[in-house]
């Protein structure tokens, strides 16, 4: 990788659009006056930082569960996954991983497997922090099943100024770990629902990179990991 490939990333289409507004109307502010100008153009340049889409080293190791977006592991407890996917009404354990406007929005599948559900629900635009937003904030949940025969649920939460989510993926659709899937747009949250018995492999607080941090190890006895934050 070259210095130039570390600062500029390649930019997903879906930003096309808004990157080009935001571009026109820096473009009639510095008609109007310059400082103003200079104010849209860094704005341009973070709408550019935030529909980037970089690559990442996946890895392929059997039985690595990945994170599926940027961001801090802001919850993990045991919750009932989105009852529109089908998966029972027992809690797993859920691993929430929140995007500030700052990170990467492009969500990667975090294990592979075929995708047998997906379903969009509409709702309300609270903070994506918070846990409530699990049930009451609009979402886009993906069941992945698994080689042996287990499920996981992946579920695209928007968030306080999110407005759209998508989602590229279909159901019956093969992926493989690591694979696009979709993205939010401006802020939100990601949550993972993983098999009984899996524990997750990151802590609360810890910074994840989305196709590059392992989440959990499934088909392996491995107690939850602890950390301690300096």
């Amino acid at each position: 990788m070259t210095m130039l490939e570390t600062f500029i990333k390649p930019m997903h289409r879906e930003g096309i659009p808004f990157v080009a507004a935001f571009a026109a109307v820096t473009l009639v502010l510095f008609w109007l006056w310059e400082p103003l100008g200079w104010v849209g153009t860094g704005l341009t340049v973070w709408c550019y930082y935030f529909f980037r889409d970089p690559r990442r080293a996946v890895p392929e190791n059997a039985g690595l569960m990945v994170s599926p977006a940027d961001g801090v592991v802001s919850l993990i407890e045991r919750a009932v996954p989105p009852p529109e996917l089908g998966m029972g009404p027992e809690a797993m354990m859920r691993v929430s991983v929140f995007m500030n406007v700052f990170n990467c929005h492009v969500n990667r599948a975090p294990i592979a497997g075929r995708i047998s559900a997906i379903s969009y629900r509409p709702g309300k635009f609270l903070n994506a922090a918070l846990d409530k937003a699990s049930v009451d904030n609009e979402r886009n949940s993906l069941r992945i099943d698994m080689a042996d025969g287990r499920s996981i649920a992946v579920v695209q939460i928007a968030g306080l100024v999110a407005r759209r989510i998508v989602c590229f993926a279909k159901p019956g659709q093969d992926i493989r770990t690591g694979e696009r899937f979709g993205l939010i747009r401006f802020g939100s949250r990601l949550d993972i629902y993983l098999p009984e018995g899996v524990q997750p492999q990151v802590a609360l607080g810890q910074t994840c990179v989305a196709g590059e941090t392992v989440i959990a190890l499934v088909g392996q006895d491995m107690p939850q990991r602890l950390a301690r934050m300096e």
